[in-house]
């Protein structure tokens, strides 16, 4: 039996490949049940300048980041996944919101279906986390009796525009508004949720340093209550090993629990 079953919806096409397959190797090699959902039950598919790279091969996800992906493509779960519209929120204890930035994120940002699902367990305090693009989908998931978003009154992280800015202005010439989902900057949507400008966490610059499987030095992740945020691909390792913390804490009344690493790609699990 698994000791937590994470739900992880996700668009049709353009998804983050760290965001997603990070998490699901370290929760899944843990003993979680991670479930997989897109907008009508359609197997879903990475951005695939991520794997092959952004531009002269180069930006796209790391070589584990890619080993675990084409693990995670022989799942039978992320293979035949939940529509929306059928998810049970009663069914789960935990939900994670991925990100991804080219145009293929839009329907998954944008959905009403998704936002129904994600506001009731939410409600149902279930342990949540979101990175980079996925907190937008909490930013525009609002409470019907008081029209704000549930992050109305939480502290949250986000794709830092500083973030976003550069690594649009250093690939315009080549792929135009590639790394722009929208007109609008993440931090800036997700600011206007906020009660208060002192509740966006931009984290220290590290100058796109990323964490890994053996070191958070560089990753930076915003734990507040039953919500656990991160900004980028960089923050997947240490957002996978807190939120399963998290998640078991919650799940069995344990004050804590640690996890091991993951070992490096084709080790033993």
């Amino acid at each position: 039996m698994a000791l937590a079953r994470i739900l992880v919806p996700l668009p049709d096409r353009d998804f983050d490949v760290t965001e997603v397959s990070v998490p699901w190797r370290l929760w899944t090699r843990r003993g979680f049940d991670v479930v997989f959902a897109t907008e009508g039950g359609d197997e879903a598919a990475a951005d695939p300048l991520l794997l092959s790279g952004v531009i002269f091969g180069q930006l796209g996800a790391e070589r584990e980041a890619k080993v675990f992906y084409r693990e995670l493509l022989t799942a039978s779960s992320f293979k035949k996944p939940l529509r929306f519209r059928d998810i049970d929120p009663a069914d789960f204890d935990a939900l994670h919101l991925p990100g991804g930035h080219a145009k293929g994120m839009r329907p998954y940002l944008e959905s009403t279906t998704l936002r129904e699902k994600v506001l009731e367990l939410w409600r149902l305090r279930r342990s949540t986390s979101a990175i980079c693009h996925g907190v937008i989908v909490l930013a525009r998931t609002t409470i019907p009796e008081t029209g704000r978003s549930v992050l109305f009154d939480r502290r949250t992280t986000c794709l830092p525009k500083y973030m976003e800015r550069s690594a649009w202005l250093s690939t315009a010439w080549k792929l135009g508004d590639y790394y722009r989902t929208y007109p609008e900057y993440v931090e800036d949507e997700v600011r206007r949720a906020l009660a208060h400008p002192e509740q966006f966490i931009r984290g220290p610059i590290h100058l796109f340093a990323k964490g890994t499987n053996d070191d958070d030095s560089a990753a930076f992740v915003v734990d507040d209550g039953h919500y656990l945020s991160a900004r980028w691909p960089g923050d997947a390792y240490k957002l996978a090993r807190v939120f399963s913390d998290k998640v078991l804490a919650r799940k069995t009344g344990a004050s804590s629990f640690r996890g091991t690493r993951e070992p490096a790609s084709g080790g033993a699990p």
